[in-house]
C-alpha cells in the first residue's frame, strides 16, 4: 500500500512559550494551526489544550470544547485526535476526562511509564516569558511519567465505552509488549494502532537503529500486517525518522509538539509549514497522502 497518513501534533505539552514565539497557545491559534495543517495534507490533528493566558498545558474541558468547535466550524472532515497524555503532573482522571466528554473517534494513549527528562531544555533558555516554565522543565529531572497497568486498564475501558480508538504511544520496545498484554486481555479491539515516539530523554533514542528495533519488535509480537503504525523523532530527528518509516511501510507524524524547526537555522512559523514539508518529501518519493476518509478506512475508525 502506497497510501500514508500524515498526523500533525499541534502544540503538545513539552515545548514552552519561551522556546518559540510561534508556538500556538491561544484557542484561536491552536484551532487555526489545526485547520491549516489539515489543508496542507494532515488527515489527523493531535490536540492538546493550553491556558490561553500563559501557555501552560491545561486539562480544562471548556478550552478543549472551544478548540474543537472552532476546528469543526471550518473543517468537518479532519480526524481530531485528542490527547490523554495531558501534561506533567496531571492525574489519570484529568487526562482521560476528554474521552467521555467528546467521544473522539481517535485519542492518544500512552502505553507505559518512562522517565520524562525535559530538564536539559531549561539550560538553553536565557529569558523566560512565564514564571511556570523554568520549574516545569527543571522538575522533570525527578519525574516519572506514570502509566501503570492499572492506569492503562482504566483508560482502555473508558475508550471502549465511548467507541474511541486508542492511538497507542510507544516510547520504548517494552511498551509494545504492554500493548500485546492488553490486547490479549481483551482491552484492545481490532488491529492496534501504534505511534512510535522516539528521541524523548528517558526513553528510546531516535536513530535509524531505534526505529528498526521498534518495527522488528512489533512484527514479532503482532505479526507483519497485524497492526498499523506511525512514527516520528523529536526535534531535528523528526523528518529523518518519518522518511525512514515511510520506506518501512508506516505513517508519519510532524508538528510543533515534537519539533519547532522547519530546517537547520529556520524556525517553523506554524504547523502547516511542517506538514507542507512532509507532503513535499512524500510526493518526491511517490507516496500518496491519505485523505481523512482514507485514513478512517485504514485505521478502522467510527466517524
Amino acid at each position: 500500500m502506497n497510501k500514508r497518513i500524515i498526523n500533525c501534533a499541534i502544540t503538545g505539552s513539552i515545548h514552552t512559550p519561551s522556546m518559540s514565539r510561534f508556538l500556538p497557545i491561544k484557542v484561536e491559534e491552536i484551532a487555526q494551526n489545526a485547520i491549516d495543517a489539515a489543508n496542507a495534507g494532515a488527515a489527523s490533528v493531535h490536540i492538546h489544550a493550553r491556558n490561553p493566558v500563559n501557555g501552560q498545558p491545561s486539562s480544562d474541558l471548556e478550552i478543549y470544547q472551544e478548540i474543537i468547535d472552532k476546528i469543526r466550524q471550518v473543517n468537518k472532515d479532519v480526524i481530531i485526535c485528542i490527547t490523554t497524555g495531558g501534561g506533567a503532573g496531571m492525574t489519570v482522571e484529568q487526562r482521560s476526562s476528554v474521552v467521555p466528554r467528546f467521544k473522539p473517534e481517535l485519542a492518544s494513549m500512552n502505553a507505559g511509564s518512562i522517565n520524562w527528562g525535559l530538564f536539559p531544555a531549561a539550560a538553553k533558555i536565557k529569558e523566560w516569558k512565564n514564571d511556570w516554565e523554568k520549574p516545569y522543565l527543571e522538575n522533570t529531572k525527578g519525574f516519572i511519567f506514570s502509566n501503570t497497568f492499572a492506569d492503562m486498564e482504566k483508560m482502555l475501558n473508558i475508550f471502549n465505552e465511548n467507541d474511541t480508538k486508542p492511538e497507542l504511544e510507544c516510547y520504548d520496545a517494552g511498551h509494545i509488549y504492554n500493548v500485546k498484554f492488553m490486547k490479549d486481555a481483551g482491552l484492545i479491539k481490532g488491529k492496534p494502532y501504534l505511534q512510535f515516539v522516539l528521541g524523548i530523554n528517558g526513553a528510546l533514542g531516535a536513530s535509524p537503529y531505534d526505529l528498526i528495533t521498534m518495527k522488528d519488535t512489533a512484527d514479532r509480537v503482532f505479526g507483519v500486517g497485524g497492526y498499523e503504525w506511525s512514527a516520528f523523532g523529536a526535534g531535528k530527528q523528526e523528518y529523518p525518522i518519518c522518511m525512514q518509516n515511510l520506506l518501512l511501510g508506516g505513517h508519519v507524524r510532524v508538528g510543533m509538539e515534537d519539533n519547532l524547526w522547519l530546517g537547520k537555522g529556520k524556525i517553523a512559523e506554524n504547523n502547516a509549514q511542517l506538514v507542507e514539508k512532509m507532503a513535499r518529501i512524500m510526493k518526491e518519493f511517490d507516496f500518496d497522502i491519505a485523505t481523512p476518509e482514507e485514513a478512517r478506512e485504514i485505521l478502522d475508525l467510527k466517524k
